[in-house]
Order: C-alpha cells, then sequence, then structure tokens
C-alpha cells in the first residue's frame, strides 16, 4: 500500500479534555456533562467521534473528566489518490 492509501491517513481528531473545578462540585458528573455540551456547541460544526470518561480519585473525592474526540469536516485530507 502506497503513502496515501490507507484511509486513516486521510483524517485527522482533535481533542479536547474537561474537568470541573476542582473542589465542592467537582464529582458531579451531570454538571460535567452540561459544561462538555457548551464546550462542544461552540466548537460549531463538527463530528464526536468519541467520548472517554476518567474518574481520579482525589481526597477531596472523585474527580471526573472527559476526552472528547471530534473533526471538523473541513480538516479531512484530500491526497488525491
Amino acid at each position: 500500500m502506497a503513502t496515501g492509501d490507507n484511509p486513516i491517513d486521510k483524517w485527522t481528531a482533535n481533542h479536547f479534555a474537561q474537568a470541573n473545578p476542582a473542589g465542592d462540585g467537582q464529582g458531579d458528573v451531570p454538571a460535567l456533562l452540561r459544561r462538555v455540551a457548551d464546550t462542544i456547541a461552540g466548537l460549531g460544526d463538527v463530528q464526536i467521534l468519541d467520548l472517554l470518561m476518567h474518574v481520579e480519585v482525589t481526597a477531596e473525592g472523585d474527580w471526573p473528566s472527559l476526552v472528547v474526540y471530534y473533526h471538523r469536516p473541513e480538516s479531512h485530507v484530500d491526497t488525491g489518490a
């Protein structure tokens, strides 16, 4: 397979991670989901590829975060192949 023939070479994934502020309310998953939804809405025209939730255990309690992987339609690379 020549370089550029692999479909995986034609896509770019972007990502961001988000959590609630540390302290009171850091473990509030519904609030985290709302924050992430607002961030996604602010990105404009994107395709969400994956969401991964992580939970860090701290002295103040659980601290969930979400990593969002997304694609912007204009970031599709046309190799001409």
